[in-house]
């Protein structure tokens, strides 16, 4: 509906904006400034893709390796068709309904689609995009609250606390109280979070993807050295290191908190988390590979010893 307004020249619809916002609209964003800043979203938007959970479950329910790749070649080309879209959505936001009235609805710009769905379509268009929002927003909701508590119950309660022998009411029990946890720390960061602009909200989520799930399951397929010890070490520090780093950026500190300065000066902490999650797996793969062979050697030792003494 915008690119008929332009006979569908996406090259019209950028030289309508630069006309009505001068040439400089056309350059990038200030959201974004400092060039660390912008190389570190980018660490995190590529490879946190390939780390994000509905991208690996495709590798998980399909039945060889054929399907498995074409999952993943329709779900990553919908996902980079929609990132397209943004530009579309986007530069006709700013140019039908224009900043000033994205600011004034909500100062985070989160709700320039819902306005340039009015101006378009009117009342009636409003509503269909408002309630696909909200379903889309449902499912993902769901979605993520579900695998939370089945995470939560099934694999930490059942598997690591109990070794596989929890009984199943206890489960459920724990499944419930995981689901109503995270609901509850859910509702209190979407409330402190309130009026940043939620696409970059999403950026520091593909950080931690990008830190703790990409650099094991990189190293897991490409080098037979890696060990489990290695994999549970470099996923821990990836999340618990981006969380931090998150926590001592200006996004927090200085959005949120509204404090002058920050401790971390990135706001998006990408470029120094995923190689340092790279090293940690590493490091503590060799390392438990040379203890493992110190332990060989010193029971083949023993061994020896003992057949030595027997003769």
């Amino acid at each position: 509906m915008v690119l008929a307004r332009f006979h569908f020249n996406p090259a019209a619809l950028f030289a309508a904006a630069a006309t009505k916002y001068g040439e400089a609209v056309l350059n990038p964003g200030k959201l974004v400034s400092n060039p660390l800043d912008t190389i570190s979203l980018g660490m995190a938007l590529m490879f946190g893709t390939a780390g994000l959970p509905h991208i690996l479950m495709r590798f998980y329910t399909v039945p060889d390796a054929r399907a498995a790749r074409t999952s993943v070649f329709y779900a990553t080309g919908l996902i980079g068709f929609f990132y397209l879209l943004t530009f579309v959505l986007g530069f006709g936001a700013m140019v039908f309904v224009g900043p000033d009235a994205i600011k004034g609805v909500d100062k985070g710009g989160n709700m320039a689609a819902p306005l340039l769905a009015e101006f378009l379509g009117g009342t009636a268009f409003l509503g269909f995009i408002a309630a696909v929002a909200f379903a889309t927003i449902l499912a993902v909701v769901a979605g993520l609250t579900l695998s939370g508590a089945a995470a939560l119950s099934h694999d930490l309660w059942v598997n690591a606390m109990h070794r596989g022998e929890a009984d199943s009411g206890d489960e459920l029990r724990v499944a419930r109280v995981a689901t109503v946890v995270l609901g509850i720390i859910a509702i209190v960061l979407a409330i402190t979070f309130k009026g940043q602009n939620v696409a970059y909200m999403v950026s520091l989520a593909f950080a931690i993807a990008a830190s703790a799930n990409f650099p094991a399951l990189l190293l897991s397929i490409f080098w037979r050295r890696f060990t489990t010890a290695g994999a549970v070490t470099s996923m821990l520090f990836g999340t618990l290191a981006t969380l931090l780093l998150i926590y001592l950026s200006p996004t927090i500190q200085v959005d949120i908190l509204k404090h002058p300065t920050a401790w971390f000066p990135l706001k998006n902490p990408a470029l120094l988390t995923i190689p340092l999650s790279f090293v940690v797996g590493i490091v503590v793969s060799l390392l438990g590979a040379h203890a493992g062979a110190d332990d060989r050697a010193h029971h083949r030792r023993m061994h020896l010893g003992e057949l030595s003494a027997d003769r």
